[in-house]
């Protein structure tokens, strides 16, 4: 049997260099994320298929990774379904296997609750530049504030872990869910279509004005899309908000005056926050604010959020607040590595390589050396001398050996 050389399609293997720069994110995520408050916890990778097919995860139910059933459990001996002969699945985001964990352990958390989460999510999608099958997810949650303070505590605590990892210049889109559905109601859809009209909505970035206008016409009375369209104003205007704006935001009760004007008055950092009436994000389990950071570097989205506060109440049968922000970690280490970000402030690594032949004793002090550069917090990798020095040289430069020292057995 041929054994197979490359990982699984949508899977990579990741190279220390590569890692070392994803170690130090992460750190920084961490970091910046406690000094806001943020508790980390940790939940399966595995959950229960019933709640991931909950019809809460939008299109992303559609991608899991469904677990056959194991042992006695699993009968394949007659014509089956996959419905019968799965029981579980890997989780698709954080956000579901949080309310879930909120839900068995509400009692032992303080309220509000705020949760750090990092872990590796899998999706059966289509890998394409900066997306995999499995990746890194970095959430932040607020469990149990109902005032739009947690929808502000997200926006500040993302956006200064973007500035400290030196990305200006980028703009945190930001819509509300209710804001949506007034203006689809106001051009006369009917609501069990609205969700339909959002993902048609949610083109406009791809397709254009025209394109969704020819895509709502195939459903709807020209009066109508015309209406809903006309309440958007001119393609491709960017600016703060109108009359008409506030408006509508007045009317609905929506909080994102306040938390525009609040983040634009105390951001650290080079970056902007817009309303976008057309952002509508896919996952049908957000009820109010929803944000979205958009990178001209990447060309797309490189983390999103919003609040869902229905979610959680369908596992403990009441309702409680939440909001969440997720970083797109994968993203932001190919940009960084296609700038050729090298990690700060390390004390430095050095290399010693030795005969391969080398006395006892004279050995037990080149490894007292290495120690006592390792305990100042230097790196020190003790290495046999190969034939091809030169190489071997290059190679541990190439790994940032800034310091290579030579022993020999006679010396």
């Amino acid at each position: 049997m041929t054994l197979i050389k490359k990982p699984v399609t949508g899977m990579k293997d990741i190279l220390p260099k590569e890692m070392a720069v994803r170690n130090y994110v992460l750190d920084m995520i961490r970091e910046t994320y406690a000094s806001f408050g943020f508790s980390a916890i940790e939940t399966p990778v595995v959950e229960h298929i019933e709640n991931l097919l909950s019809k809460q995860g939008g299109e992303n139910e559609k991608l899991i990774f469904k677990i056959l059933k194991r042992g006695e459990k699993l009968d394949l001996s007659a014509p089956t379904t996959e419905e019968a002969v799965t029981d579980s699945g890997l989780r698709y985001d954080l956000t579901l296997p949080l309310a879930r964990y909120y839900a068995n352990h509400a009692s032992e958390l303080p309220s509000p609750f705020k949760a750090l989460q990092t872990g590796s999510v899998f999706r059966a999608d289509r890998p394409q530049r900066g997306r995999f099958r499995q990746f890194t997810q970095c959430d932040i949650d607020i469990l149990g504030e109902a005032s739009h303070l947690a929808e502000i505590d997200l926006i500040l605590a993302t956006s200064l872990v973007l500035s400290r990892l030196d990305f200006h210049h980028f703009t945190i889109r930001v819509n509300d869910r209710k804001l949506l559905k007034a203006m689809a109601d106001k051009a006369g859809f009917p609501e069990s279509d609205y969700e339909k009209i959002f993902i048609i909505l949610d083109k406009m970035d791809k397709i254009g004005r025209d394109g969704v206008r020819a895509e709502l016409l195939e459903s709807y009375p020209e009066n109508m899309v015309d209406s809903y369209l006309a309440q958007f104003g001119e393609e491709g205007a960017e600016g703060g908000l109108t009359e008409q704006d506030l408006a509508l935001m007045e009317e609905t009760g929506s909080p994102l005056p306040e938390i525009i004007r609040t983040v634009d008055a105390v951001k650290q950092g080079d970056y902007r926050v817009v309303y976008d009436p057309t952002l509508v994000r896919g996952m049908g389990y957000y009820t109010g604010p929803i944000f979205e950071i958009a990178m001209d570097e990447y060309g797309g989205s490189v983390g999103g959020g919003g609040r869902y506060d229905e979610m959680i109440g369908k596992f403990i049968g009441q309702s409680v607040p939440a909001v969440g922000f997720s970083i797109g970690f994968e993203r932001i280490i190919m940009l960084l590595l296609e700038r050729g970000f090298e990690v700060p402030g390390s004390a430095g690594k050095t290399a010693f390589l030795i005969e391969k032949k080398m006395p006892e004793e004279k050995l037990a002090a080149i490894w007292a050396e290495a120690m006592e550069l390792r305990a100042s917090g230097r790196t020190v990798d003790i290495a046999v001398m190969k034939k091809n020095k030169k190489f071997q040289k290059e190679q541990l430069a190439e790994a940032g050996y800034t310091d290579v020292r030579e022993f020999f057995s006679r010396s």
